[in-house]
């Protein structure tokens, strides 16, 4: 059934509110680091190691996510990571040191593992496949809002408020949008009662982008936990406009995760994956030189928003068009557990090179990164190009 416009804007308003808020506490971390870092026992290792609990703990819940979501629907999942995104940042901002920081941030990987599978499954109850390309790059742009929203009103917010103020703020606004959620989305079916099992490996297409997830992964996570910090600590930037950095980050992946994701037709969706992280192989190397001219770090934070982001995004749409006869929440999640795994595993190895001040090797090593994502895709989408693509039932 085709919704209204208006019933779709508003489901496609409220999947990009939901994506934000899964992923708004990496988003925040990262843009309060300068004011995070100086906290007693919070040092660059351990804002790394945030990124590294929180991810390694969506990764490991995703598979059970996405039966999850495949069994309950995606209205009763969305209203629980709304719930528990709340949780997790009003924790945050009560944590009295790093022990309780990195509890409170494991507890947010639930929402972020729910996010793909609750989303994608209510894009493919609700919306004709012909617009699915355009609402899925549409709500994966609302990762995206989240670090528009943590880099500049919130980091503003926090330079009045403090760093705990700030992250109260977002916890309040994310239990508002579950009751959005609970009041706007129609009613699940009954949940079905099917013996748990665990989730197979994944195979084939899905196979491919979880690999290039996790690279891709890996490289994100870095440049969105340390770019703010690199800005304050090497090229001398004040908190507030190191802050904006993420902000800049979330506006280009906005705009690339939307346009991208509209030219994902098929065909042609299954060599972008491999453009795109090409194309932020050169962004990461302006990193590497903004010490020299700092100027850099802005054309290369754009250009890590518009390529590397929305390679992701892609990747959703790809998994739509992909996944199984009823296993759109199980494939999702198991894509999306790729790439939860990379933002596990990469910060805390940029986090060695950052301790000791050695910002240039460590993105130089997030280009590798990217270079490997290229790679995979390219591998899948030549041996792909004979495969014929079917639409995937909800």
């Amino acid at each position: 059934m085709t919704p209204e416009p208006r019933a779709e804007g508003r489901l496609t308003a409220l999947l990009t509110s939901a994506m934000a808020f899964s992923m708004l506490q990496l988003f925040l971390l990262g843009a309060l680091g300068p004011r995070l870092v100086g906290d007693p026992g919070v040092s660059p290792t351990v804002l790394g190691l945030t990124t590294t609990i929180g991810f390694g703990t969506a990764a490991v819940l995703s598979p059970v996510g996405g039966r999850m979501v495949d069994r309950t629907g995606p209205r009763r999942s969305l209203v629980v990571l709304l719930l528990v995104s709340a949780a997790a940042l009003a924790l945050i901002g009560a944590a009295p040191g790093p022990g309780y920081l990195l509890a409170a941030v494991a507890l947010g990987g639930l929402p972020q593992a729910l996010a793909n599978p609750a989303t994608n499954k209510a894009i493919l109850a609700a919306v004709p496949p012909a617009r699915r390309g355009p609402v899925t790059g549409m709500k994966q742009s609302g990762v995206q809002l989240g670090a528009f929203a943590a880099g500049l009103p919130l980091a503003a917010l926090a330079g009045g408020v403090g760093w705990r103020g700030a992250v109260w703020t977002a916890a309040a606004a994310a239990a508002a949008a579950a009751l959005w959620a609970h009041r706007a989305l129609p009613a699940d079916p009954p949940a079905k009662t099917v013996p748990a099992r665990a989730a197979p490996a994944p195979r084939g297409a899905i196979a491919w982008l979880a690999v290039f997830s996790l690279f891709l992964g890996c490289a994100i996570a870095s440049v969105n936990t340390y770019v703010a910090l690199f800005g304050a600590r090497e090229l001398g930037m004040g908190p507030t406009a190191a802050a904006a950095l993420v902000a800049v980050l979330g506006v280009a992946g906005i705009a690339g995760r939307v346009g991208w994701s509209k030219a994902a037709r098929p065909g042609r969706a299954e060599w972008l994956p491999g453009a795109l992280a090409a194309g932020a192989v050169p962004a990461a190397c302006l990193l590497a030189a903004a010490p020299y001219v700092h100027a850099l770090v802005w054309a290369g934070v754009v250009a890590v928003g518009a390529f590397a982001v929305s390679g992701n995004a892609v990747s959703m749409v790809l998994v739509m068009q992909r996944a199984a006869p009823g296993r759109a929440g199980q494939d999702s999640a198991l894509v999306a557990a790729g790439f939860f795994a990379g933002f596990a595993v990469g910060p805390p190895l940029f986090g060695l090179l950052a301790e000791a001040g050695r910002y240039g090797p460590g993105w130089l090593m997030v280009a590798g990164e990217f270079a490997a994502a290229g790679a995979v895709a390219a591998t899948w989408a030549v041996r792909d190009r004979r495969t014929p693509r079917t639409e995937a039932p909800a």
